[in-house]
């Protein structure tokens, strides 16, 4: 199968919650479910809106060969438009400590990486995490350890 996921694991706590009693009671599985989500919806908007890396680095624009064979009303393999698109196959599919968001779209990991198939493909990474997003994350770890504490 193709495709490409981004994995993260969410580790060491446990040392941590048995010194913090209550915090012994936090749902690790669903902490990690929405940590996912939010790197989910974190790719999804580099797609639809920035067009950046994790890091901030604009994608490379297509060639003005490729740009002139797209009717830009219509084609696009990134949005839905007629057919499902890489940004409504990226799922949250985490399960345990785990987050991890991928696609099972064949083009997924070309987006990502890029390719030397075709002339070559510049890469255009859309799953990661921007120091943004990682704050993003600290911030609901932090409000779901308040709420098991208050």
């Amino acid at each position: 199968m193709r495709g490409l996921s981004f994995e993260t694991e969410v580790l060491g706590l446990d040392p941590s919650l048995a010194r913090i009693g209550d915090l012994r009671d936090i749902e690790i599985d669903d902490l990690a479910f929405e940590v996912g989500a939010l790197i989910e919806d974190q790719a999804k908007l580099r797609i639809d809106e920035e067009k950046a890396a994790p890091d901030g680095t604009p994608w490379v624009a297509w060639s003005e060969a490729y740009d002139e064979t797209r009717n830009h009303a219509v084609h696009s393999l990134l949005v839905d438009v007629g057919q499902p698109g890489l940004m409504s196959s990226i799922a949250n599919v985490s399960r345990g400590p785990v987050a991890r968001v991928g696609s099972n779209l064949p083009y997924a990991a070309v987006h990502q990486f890029g390719s030397e198939d075709e002339g070559g493909i510049p890469a255009r990474p859309y799953l990661g995490t921007s120091a943004k997003g990682a704050a993003q994350i600290l911030d609901l770890i932090g409000t779901r350890i308040e709420e098991l504490l208050a």
